[in-house]
């Protein structure tokens, strides 16, 4: 048992008010899933191979069903991948001109095997053409499994970083040789085992709602303040101008606007408190009038993958629908 002020130095909690996992030595999961079936559409589709007989292609992703996840547990990442995959492929036939079509079965890539043993399966749809299925089945396959080498090689590199955070050593260790640091890395300060500046990945998302009211109506819930009041039944500040900045939903949420097009568009800086320091997404919306409706088209990029979707649940919850119920409740005159 350690002495009295003494503790086991893994759990002390280095300068830190709020408990942050120092040393990593914690237990921390990051949910990779969606980022995952991202990667792997990228990786996979369009991967073309060609010989003096055909051209095959591989066009679609049909299916990508499982999960994946990375833990940190004593500053050492695990990985656990399960995915069952389905793409399809069209090639055609040089001399004859003649097209056909197949599949491409990948039934268990997971940690359990390596990827050169992974089973990749080739099938045609009936009718000649195994030349093609030939093709297939040996330069595919080998292309097939390099891409699914190159996105285990980024969930182990370009999903991860940011989860191992540096200890007090390692701080010191980099300041001492004087490291070069650009925008995209860790910005070192000697009183912090960890500062702003990490490079984190992140994903795209788009959203579409159709509301029963006005183009007018609907731009003016966005940014007039007695009315991002109501529907977000908190204190807001707003500056609708370039540059102005805003604050909504008691502060959770902040950011500046980049761009406002009256009625048409506006473009935004946007934040959630719990997000990475000084990180933030690009949203712009989009308001396109339709019949009797107003469709509002949501872009935005930038959105930590490990917020995807508390992301999508804030703007479909916190926003469509309490604009929605306000809609319903008060008629607006704009």
């Amino acid at each position: 048992m350690a002495k009295w002020g003494q503790g086991d130095p893994r759990w002390i909690v280095e300068e830190r008010e709020d408990g942050t996992n120092v040393n990593n030595w914690h237990w921390t999961e990051r949910d990779a899933t969606s980022w995952s079936k991202g990667k792997l559409q990228e990786l996979l589709v369009g991967i073309v191979v060609e010989n003096e007989a055909g051209r095959g292609e591989i066009s679609e992703l049909k299916q990508v069903e499982g999960e994946a996840s990375c833990s940190s547990r004593k500053g050492k990442l695990i990985f656990f991948y399960e995915w069952n995959i389905k793409l399809g492929w069209k090639g055609i036939l040089k001399e004859s001109g003649v097209k056909h079509k197949g599949l491409i079965e990948i039934p268990n890539l997971s940690e359990e095997k390596e990827v050169d043993d992974t089973e990749v399966n080739v099938s045609k749809k009936k009718g000649d053409g195994d030349i093609l299925k030939d093709l297939m089945k040996t330069a595919g396959t080998a292309k097939v499994r390099e891409a699914l080498g190159d996105y285990l090689k980024a969930l182990k590199t370009e999903f991860t970083m940011g989860m191992i955070l540096p200890t007090k050593a390692m701080t010191t260790q980099e300041l001492t040789g004087k490291r070069k640091l650009s925008e995209n890395t860790l910005q070192v300060q000697a009183s912090s085992p960890v500062a702003p500046g990490v490079r984190i990945p992140t994903v795209a998302l788009h959203m579409m709602e159709l509301f029963d009211t006005t183009v007018e109506q609907l731009y003016s819930i966005f940014t007039v303040k007695d009315l991002v009041q109501k529907f977000s039944k908190s204190t807001a500040v707003l500056e609708a101008e370039k540059g102005g900045k805003f604050q909504m939903f008691d502060g959770n949420i902040t950011g500046e606007y980049l761009e406002l097009l009256t009625n048409k568009k506006i473009v935004m800086k946007w934040r959630c408190r719990n997000w990475p320091e000084e990180h933030y997404a690009t949203v712009a919306l989009n308001f396109v009038p339709t019949l009797g409706q107003t469709e509002l088209q949501l872009d935005c990029k930038g959105v930590p993958v490990c917020k995807e979707e508390n992301m999508k649940f804030c703007w479909q919850k916190q926003h469509f629908e309490e604009i929605k119920g306000l809609l319903q409740l008060t008629p607006l005159n704009c």
